[in-house]
């Protein structure tokens, strides 16, 4: 009998030590649209999302910048809070990579109630702003 032995299905993920500092930077705005003490308006909305920024949901499905607009437009008007209270979902696992000069792939798990999710987001920084350029979340299933 020949016994494959396989390697470890876990990539080995590690942020570099020079970027410990941006990684807690950018930890602390994820996950994305979701920190009220970063802004609620369209203004912080366009300043901290490239023109062309776009994103894949957990569903598979592309949606454009004035449709997530929309969409954080409606979850605001449905919900109001006085003050804005951030969601209570968990999120672990970061990683941050280095991907070109002053831009980032931040990776990481987020946990909702309902389902389990592996998040990406394609962060740039220019000049002391962070915006975002792409994201995406996949469901995890076992």
């Amino acid at each position: 009998m020949i016994v494959v032995e396989y390697p470890t299905r876990e990539p080995d993920r590690p942020t570099a030590p020079g970027l410990q500092d941006i990684l807690l930077e950018l930890v602390r705005r994820e996950p994305i649209f979701h920190r009220p003490e970063l802004g609620t308006t369209r203004e912080d909305f366009e300043r901290s999302t490239a023109p062309d920024f776009w994103e894949t949901g957990a569903s598979g499905q592309r949606y454009s910048r004035e449709y997530v607009w929309a969409t954080i437009e409606q979850r605001q008007l449905a919900t109001p809070q006085d003050p804005p209270q951030r969601d209570p979902w968990k999120t672990s696992d970061f990683q941050l990579r280095e991907i070109a000069p002053n831009t980032y792939l931040l990776t990481y798990t987020l946990q909702q109630p309902d389902r389990l999710t592996r998040r990406l987001t394609i962060w740039q920084r220019t000049n002391s702003n962070w915006t975002i350029l792409y994201h995406q979340g996949t469901v995890v299933t076992e």
